[in-house]
């Protein structure tokens, strides 16, 4: 028998009760908010329930949203699949902007070792308990991460670059 979307959600309310909100489906995957608190909790509660069984991590990204509130400035999302009954879930949560940090899935997940590496090298975003937080795709040597919207798209001070080639041309032109 196939899981249903009601379900899942009346079974992750009655474990979590009010740290888990705004369920919703977006794009024919069901979606909801959780506590950053209680994330590996909730991921390890839907891999290991008998009639979840969301054994398959398919992605973790990370976002920043800098003009939102202090403790809601990055989101994380853990996007699971269960593949018996062919069913993918999103769970997003928000961190703090100053100190965004969370307990790492890597004892869940082997996969998310990769996963959580690229939202720190990237974000900032620290994973508590993973075995070997360091840059993935960037230097070692760098000292910020560039997906934060406080960095600019391009480096002001190229002068090998003249807007005129790539479609766009002076506002006071």
């Amino acid at each position: 028998m196939a899981i249903e979307i009601v379900d899942i959600q009346n079974k992750v309310s009655e474990k979590f009760g009010e740290l888990v909100t705004n369920f919703r489906m977006q794009r024919d995957i069901f979606c909801f908010d959780a506590e950053a608190i209680e994330v590996h909790s909730l991921i390890k509660f839907l891999k290991e329930d008998q009639d979840l069984n969301f054994h398959f991590l398919t992605d973790i990204t990370a976002i920043h949203y800098p003009d939102n509130d202090e403790n809601y400035q990055f989101a994380l999302t853990y996007q699971l699949h269960n593949w018996i009954e062919n069913t993918r879930i999103r769970v997003k949560t928000y961190l703090n902007g100053n100190n965004p940090k969370i307990k790492s899935i890597t004892d869940l997940f082997l996969c998310s070792n990769w996963m959580e590496r690229e939202a720190w090298d990237f974000y900032g975003i620290k994973f508590d308990g993973h075995p070997q937080l360091k840059r993935i795709l960037n230097m070692d040597e760098m000292v910020s991460h560039p997906m934060r919207k406080e960095f600019p798209l391009e480096d002001s001070g190229r002068t090998d670059k003249d807007d005129r080639f790539f479609g766009r041309t002076p506002i006071n032109s």
